[in-house]
């Protein structure tokens, strides 16, 4: 397995791999803690008994496939089981998986993750703008979908990219409610005019949750490879891809897919990340580099507070020395301060929080 690329630029580099094969044997046969993010598209269990037409008389053209058909419920839970074990094994502590369903799995699938000790992060519900009606009229139309977002641990330090995902909602929090229209026209996948997987995910879904939880070059595995849409969204922004699948069909599929999907550029890859993110830069750094000198004045907005500049990063303050935080507090007479904020320098007559500096001298290192 290849390691995780120093730069962004090598991660749109990165290989990605299409196993043909049963999930469980070969996540068995993978290096325990090697992946940084599961998606799993399980099959539902959909319990159909014979065909479903519409009102006019026409087949619909459901989930009939023997991968999807299961003696019991209880053969279904084994299997939820043994595959979720051998994904535990083989994902990161940090890491983090989704694993999606309809009202027929996604509860036992809860209950085996839970069981495992998955720690639930959330469940987030897709809502179908467009989904299929229910013909019967026995009951109400099926339009949403359920994913689970578990970490490892309840104390696991897992990716999630806050601020991107609040970027992409026009600068609102993202909610755990996410509208998206069901695959139709040009991104259904056909072999022959007839739907190559009858249960293909959007591209614009799994694009979220790539955002969301994972940065380029993380391996991601999808262990129910379909139609390849985790396979694409991977490959496109950047992100290593294994993939694994029981039906040579499906894996003829997703190949093309994969093959015709083109990397974004590196510089497109970028994310809007917050300031608990960002490397951090010490206020002797800023002086050692002669952005603030020694000696030059800081003061509060109101200039009611004065304080010198040492050499080593330090401030003088009435007769104290301290860092920029324990010379805000005392100040202020307050237990603690951002020292960052409270103090400023003067700049073309006007006041500028050092803060400014930091932020500049970030993004020169980082050019």
């Amino acid at each position: 397995m290849a390691a995780r690329p120093d730069s962004i630029d090598e991660a749109s580099r990165v290989s990605s791999r299409i196993i043909l094969g049963d999930c469980i044997a070969e996540m068995e046969a993978m290096p325990a803690k090697s992946v940084d993010l599961i998606f799993a598209d399980p099959p539902y269990n959909l319990q159909l008994n014979g065909d479903l037409f519409r009102p006019e008389g026409s087949r619909v053209d459901a989930v009939d496939n023997d991968w999807d058909k299961f003696d019991t419920f209880g053969a279904y839970d084994n299997f939820t089981c043994r595959w979720l074990s051998a994904a535990r094994r083989i994902l990161k502590d940090d890491g983090t998986i989704w694993v999606i369903g309809s009202y027929h799995n996604i509860f036992r699938v809860g209950t085996v993750l839970q069981d495992l000790g998955f720690w639930i992060l959330n469940d987030i519900v897709w809502r179908k703008t467009n989904p299929m009606p229910n013909f019967k009229g026995t009951r109400f139309t099926n339009a949403h979908e359920t994913m689970i977002w578990c970490s490892k641990s309840e104390k696991a330090r897992y990716t999630f990219n806050y601020h991107a995902l609040k970027m992409m909602n026009d600068d609102v929090q993202m909610r755990s409610d996410w509208t998206i229209p069901i695959c139709t026209g040009g991104e259904r996948v056909k072999v022959g005019g007839v739907k190559a997987h009858p249960t293909q995910k959007p591209e614009a879904l799994l694009y979220r949750v790539m955002m969301a939880a994972s940065n380029p070059g993380d391996v991601v595995l999808d262990p129910f490879l379909g139609s390849g849409t985790t396979g694409a969204m991977a490959k496109m922004l950047g992100r290593s891809f294994i993939g694994i699948d029981r039906e040579q069909a499906y894996i003829e599929v997703a190949e093309k897919r994969i093959a015709e999907t083109t990397p974004l550029p590196a510089d497109a890859m970028q994310i809007t990340r917050g300031k608990r993110q960002a490397p951090r830069v010490a206020f002797g750094t800023l002086v050692e580099a002669g952005l603030i000198l020694p000696g030059q004045e800081l003061v509060d907005t109101a200039r009611r507070y004065r304080a010198r500049v040492r050499a080593d990063g330090s401030l003088a303050f009435r007769g104290d020395a301290g860092s920029i935080h324990q010379m805000g507090a005392a100040a202020q007479g307050a237990p603690s301060c951002n020292g960052w904020t409270f103090w400023h320098m003067e700049r073309g007559g006007t006041l500028e929080p050092i803060d400014t500096v930091r932020e500049a001298y970030r993004r020169d290192t980082a050019a």
